[in-house]
Order: C-alpha cells, then sequence, then structure tokens
C-alpha cells in the first residue's frame, strides 16, 4: 500500500507525463496537430509513456495478489440513443447508407481515424483509468473518491486543447476567451466521461468495457440536441423522447449490466451485492 498524498502525486505525474510527451515530439505548429507527421510522432510518444506507466504501477503492485476478471458492457450505447436516432433521421447510420459507411470504414485508414478512434482511447484507459485507478486503489481510496479524483486527472488532461484554440485564432483576447470556453466545456465534458469510465472499470476490472464506451463515444461525438432540433423540426417530440429515453434507460441499466458474477468478483467489488450494500450505507 502508498499514503493517499502519494498517490495524488503519482497521478498527477502519469497524467502529466501523458499530454506533456505530446509537445516534447517537436515544434507543433499552430493548426499542424492533424497532419499525419505530428500524428505520427505523437502516437510514438504516448506509446511509450504508456508503457513507462504501466511498468511504474507493475512494479508498485508486484508484491500483491490481485487477478483480473472480464466483463464487456454496453450500456453507453443507451446514453446515445437520442444521437442515435436522430442520425437514423439523417440516414447515416451504418446499413442505411453505402457511401456514409464506406467513409467511416475509410476513416480508420487514415492516420486522423487511427488516432481518433483505435490508438488515443487504448492508450488513454491504459494510462487514465488501469495506471490512475491501480494508484488509488493502492493509496486507500474509497471507490467514490476514485470515480471523483480520477476523472478530474483525466479532464485535466484536456485542458491543454485550450491552448491550441488559443494559438489557432491568433493569441488575441477574443482568441483567448474561446479558448477558455472551450477549455472549460471539454474538462467538464471529459471528467463526465471519466467518471462513467472509470466506474465500469472498477465495476468489472477490465479496460474492455470503458475501452468500448470511449471508442463508441469518440465515434459519436458531442451530442448537440439543440442543433438537431432544429435541423429536424417536424421530430421535435420524437428526438426529445429518444434523449430522455436514453438517459433513464442507461441510468437503470448501468448498475445491472456492469455487473460481474459472484466467481468472478471485481478487484474492485468484491462481490456484486456490494454496490447496494455500500450505497445504502453511503460508503460506495
Amino acid at each position: 500500500m502508498i499514503s493517499m498524498l502519494f498517490s495524488h502525486l503519482l497521478a498527477l505525474v502519469i497524467s502529466s507525463s501523458y499530454v506533456g510527451s505530446l509537445y516534447i515530439v517537436g515544434k507543433i505548429q499552430p493548426g499542424s496537430r492533424d497532419q499525419p507527421a505530428v500524428i505520427r510522432a505523437r502516437l510514438s510518444a504516448v506509446t511509450i509513456t504508456s508503457t513507462l506507466s504501466c511498468a511504474v504501477v507493475y512494479f508498485l503492485i508486484a508484491s500483491s495478489n490481485l487477478d483480473h476478471p472480464f466483463e464487456v458492457t454496453m450500456s453507453t450505447l443507451l446514453l446515445f440513443l437520442g444521437p442515435l436516432y436522430t442520425r437514423h433521421l439523417a440516414y447515416i447510420l451504418p446499413g442505411q447508407n453505402k457511401p456514409s459507411l464506406i467513409h467511416e470504414l475509410g476513416m480508420l485508414c487514415t492516420w486522423l481515424g487511427f488516432r481518433n478512434y483505435v490508438w488515443a482511447p487504448l492508450t488513454e484507459e491504459i494510462v487514465f483509468r488501469a495506471c490512475v485507478l491501480a494508484v488509488y486503489a493502492m493509496g486507500g481510496a474509497a471507490r467514490w473518491k476514485m470515480i471523483a479524483f480520477a476523472p478530474l486527472v483525466f479532464g485535466l488532461a484536456h485542458v491543454h486543447h485550450g491552448w491550441e484554440v488559443f494559438t489557432r485564432f491568433g493569441r488575441t483576447k477574443a482568441a483567448f476567451k474561446r479558448a477558455a470556453i472551450s477549455a472549460l466545456f471539454q474538462t467538464a465534458y471529459t471528467t463526465l466521461f471519466g467518471a462513467h469510465a472509470s466506474f465500469l472499470f472498477l465495476r468489472t476490472s477490465s479496460l474492455v468495457p470503458p475501452l468500448i464506451a470511449h471508442i463508441f463515444c469518440n465515434t459519436m461525438g458531442l451530442p448537440q440536441p439543440g442543433v438537431e432540433l432544429k435541423r429536424f423540426p417536424a421530430h421535435k417530440k420524437s428526438i426529445i423522447t429518444a434523449y430522455v429515453l436514453g438517459i433513464l434507460l442507461f441510468a437503470g441499466t448501468l448498475v445491472p449490466w456492469t455487473e460481474v458474477p459472484a466467481r468472478m468478483a471485481s478487484l474492485y467489488w468484491s462481490s456484486p451485492a456490494d454496490f447496494w450494500i455500500l450505497l445504502r450505507q453511503r460508503r460506495y
């Protein structure tokens, strides 16, 4: 076991090394982050830092008797019921529009697509879930603290995108305002997603559920109900219904769908019933 203070410090070091590696691979010009050469360099950098983070955590838990069960959940799909419905209205769901499907699959063959839908989700889940949560677990943090602290680290790791927005729009007062709003919004969104991904990892002790959720969310993008309602005014009621129903179904299925069998007790939840017991005790 390690101290809680050391857990906080190590979590910040792991997070900072991941983000910092994006900027030590060479001088990045404003607006160049999506260029193939920059993407290749950054993918190499985060691969190295992710591997080092795993090595540090492995070293710390080498003397522990820990097992890793396997569980997969797709509860995140329900949360995006509204956006999925509007994609259906736009006729761009897989199978509805062949050219659109070919375009989406073709994106995976580009450096931009590989970064967004494969390597970034994989390395971020390794660093911010497997490594950071393991560090907090070794510090003796309660589960609710792990779900609260780790997402904050994940959200803060996205603040640097504000600097890219600031430089891209000319480093003016207007650019600063735009960058500040963008950074705050992205930090809030990624923190919320981080809490969800952390919950999935803690419930199942597997990277597969948060990785699937991460890839799916990157594919769907940020929900924009306001834009969708303006685009499809004739379907206003059904779009709102889909959004509300998706949120309710997500809330109702998240716990039971992530429940692991007693014989495969989670590393962080010793038995499936623990969640409800500790919830009643307000200690989960």
